[in-house]
């Protein structure tokens, strides 16, 4: 049975930028990860490390210890936003900056992890986190996402194992969300809630 990652190591793997995985460390650190099969080097400068399919799959598992006092859970992690929480502070034109930053680097994921280099389709990491995946498609789109009260874009899970729902009640404005994530490597359909009426996009991340 392979080892557990060691107190420091976790904390690492669970500082790592949530949407590219990329990690932050000392040498040590991350060559101990890479060494593991938790990580590995980008080839091409400057050389950044990132987390693979087992390294996120430690990251989202419940720590088998509890985190040591003297380690706080990290801050001002990005967090793409799927709609109805309160805005973010800073947001503005250093929220475009993380949410542009954000983008880029799940573009270079994209590129890293397809055999082909493309970047014209959602990666691994976009299927494991589908709602978080789309609703960073629409805010890099220039889709304004709904406060707890207000218009803009809602994205939430759905039974289906590999679909969202992104609800937005103005009809145009919805079919610039579907055209955005069409852009971004996803598939839409638009239907409506038999009960509510509501109209909605149903979206997946498009395989070929």
């Amino acid at each position: 049975m392979t080892r557990p990652p060691t107190a420091a190591q976790r904390r690492v793997i669970d500082a790592a930028d949530p949407a590219t995985g990329r990690l932050s460390g000392t040498q040590a650190q991350l060559a101990a990860l890479v060494r593991r099969g938790l990580a590995f080097r980008h080839p091409r400068p400057p050389h950044d490390h990132f987390l693979t399919p087992a390294g996120h799959r430690v990251r989202e598992a419940e720590p088998q210890a509890p985190a040591p006092v003297e380690a706080p859970a990290p801050t001002g992690v990005f967090s793409a936003r799927v709609g109805g929480e309160e805005e973010p502070d800073g947001a503005g034109p250093a929220r475009d900056r993380e949410v542009r930053s954000a983008w880029e680097g799940l573009l270079e994921l994209r590129r890293m992890t397809d055999p082909h280099g493309a970047t014209d389709r959602p990666c691994g990491w976009e299927r494991a986190h589908l709602v978080q995946a789309a609703a960073l498609a629409l805010e890099a789109g220039g889709h304004r996402p709904a406060g707890p009260d207000g218009d803009g874009y809602r994205v939430r899970a759905t039974p289906q194992p590999e679909a969202v729902a992104v609800y937005e009640p103005d009809p145009a404005a919805l079919r610039a969300c579907a055209a955005t994530l069409e852009r971004a490597g996803w598939q839409s359909g638009e239907y409506t809630e038999p009960r509510t009426r509501r109209r909605y996009l149903l979206a997946s991340p498009r395989r070929v």
